[in-house]
């Protein structure tokens, strides 16, 4: 089920948070400011939350399992073109199914948990062997800064926004076709 501590988190967090307002990842907020389902002014706040609990987590680990684990690093096993195809892809398939949820009736949104956990489970199938599959930029930066590892950092803090930023964008586009039409 869980294929590490990190992962462990992420299962709860998609089944237990779906009633909040704020993400839990950069990704996503930036998202979602962009597509304004929250104030660019809460942003700053949010990321860095984001960014203090990730760090603080990995710090933690490290402390109660070191040297017993890697840090939960994510760090590419192709080419970094490669891999950043991989993360943007499996980003905006993800915020692709998050922001159709958010934007769901209530009963859809009655399954967010499932559903988007679900698009979780797949992705790490498409892309955990390539990249780790983080989706998420404070997910690995956390780790990286613990570990002091910073290898294709720069692929996990890019892909993941400009992923998740097309798919909320394609999502919001292709919603507002349909919409044109039924009226």
């Amino acid at each position: 089920m869980c294929r590490n501590d990190w992962s462990c988190y992420d299962d709860h967090h998609i089944l237990h948070r779906q009633h909040l307002r704020g993400s839990s990842q950069p990704a996503v907020t930036i998202s979602f400011a962009a597509i304004k389902h929250i104030p660019w002014k809460n942003v700053p706040l949010y990321i860095g939350a984001q960014v203090l609990a990730s760090v603080s987590a990995a710090f933690a680990l490290k402390l109660i399992f070191h040297p017993f684990m890697s840090g939960g690093v994510t760090v590419p096993s192709v080419g970094y073109g490669q891999a950043f195809v991989a993360e943007f892809s499996v980003s905006f398939t993800l915020m692709f199914v998050v922001t159709a949820v958010a934007n769901g009736t209530r009963a859809v949104r009655l399954f967010a948990g499932i559903v988007v956990g679900a698009t979780v489970m797949i992705n790490i199938h498409m892309a955990g062997a390539a990249t780790g599959s983080s989706m998420n930029p404070a997910r690995t930066l956390g780790p990286a800064i613990a570990a002091h590892n910073y290898k294709g950092i720069w692929i996990y803090l890019t892909a993941p926004i400009l992923g998740s930023l097309c798919g909320a964008g394609a999502y919001t586009v292709l919603n507002r076709n349909t919409t044109m039409r039924e009226e």
